[in-house]
């Protein structure tokens, strides 16, 4: 933050002032979590780094598996196995740091946490037609971790919190802190349920996801067929994991215009 500590901090779309005095009181009651010199927003003095998140992730997992049932039926395991190690050496990580798991639920669901976690529910895989349109799922998850997706979300929500007056929000803290961590990670309060990340955040996995999948050798226009065959499947009320995501539209123009790109060889 240079020689002198800024005293405005950017909260969203709000200023908050504070004193030299009340931050330092704030950090040591672990209220901000301040990891590096440079920050100039509240959001980013919130947010905590890939491995901290990780950690709070690690117990998320446990107890997630411990509450709902994982199958080890090849129908499913060998699909996420084969695919996994493809795409998260593709983003940059080693298989061997990742654990994955297929959770046996009819939930049309999938996630990645950080410290090498991913989830798939058996009722995703079913409508899967092949491993390109896993990869499709498996890499714009994997891109949420890689970029620290749960970290920033963590970072803006402690930051809004604490200009509205909430201190208890340090990390892992128990209680609200807790709470917000766990919604960071895009879970639920019984971990039943995918909270949705922004739509620039969402955008971004998009992106990177088919970065990744080009790098491991999949069909990207599968990508497109995946989002299309779910969009159709809405009646009514949208499939869970659809719901948590960009307008159909939208993300579906996008994955257009980026595999343009990336088969023309400009990117």
């Amino acid at each position: 933050m240079g020689r002198k500590m800024t005293e405005k901090y950017q909260v969203l779309d709000k200023k908050v002032n504070l004193s030299r005095r009340e931050f330092a009181r704030l950090a040591a009651a672990g209220s901000i979590v301040v990891l590096a010199p440079g920050c100039e927003t509240v959001s980013q003095a919130f947010t905590p780094s890939g491995e901290q998140m990780a950690q709070l992730a690690g117990s998320a997992w446990t107890d997630l598996k411990s509450k709902e049932p994982t199958t080890n039926d090849p129908k499913y395991t060998s699909r996420v196995n084969r695919v996994a190690p493809k795409i998260i050496r593709a983003a940059g990580g080693n298989p061997r740091e990742w654990e994955v798991a297929v959770f046996a639920s009819d939930q049309l669901n999938a996630f990645a946490l950080p410290g090498g976690k991913i989830g798939f529910y058996t009722g995703i895989l079913d409508i899967m037609e092949n491993d390109s349109q896993i990869a499709t799922v498996m890499g714009h998850e994997v891109a949420h971790v890689f970029f620290n997706h749960a970290g920033e979300r963590y970072g803006r929500t402690a930051a809004a919190q604490a200009g509205l007056g909430v201190a208890q929000v340090a990390l892992g803290g128990g209680g609200q802190g807790s709470e917000v961590a766990l919604q960071a990670l895009g879970l639920g309060a019984q971990y039943g349920v995918i909270l949705p990340f922004s739509r620039q955040h969402e955008l971004e996995a998009d992106k990177y996801g088919l970065r990744y999948m080009k790098k491991a050798g999949y069909t990207l226009n599968e990508a497109v067929r995946f989002w299309q065959d779910m969009s159709a499947q809405k009646s009514g009320q949208p499939p869970e994991f659809l719901s948590t995501h960009p307008n159909d539209a939208t993300r579906i123009a996008q994955l257009k215009a980026e595999i343009a790109v990336l088969q023309s060889g400009s990117s």
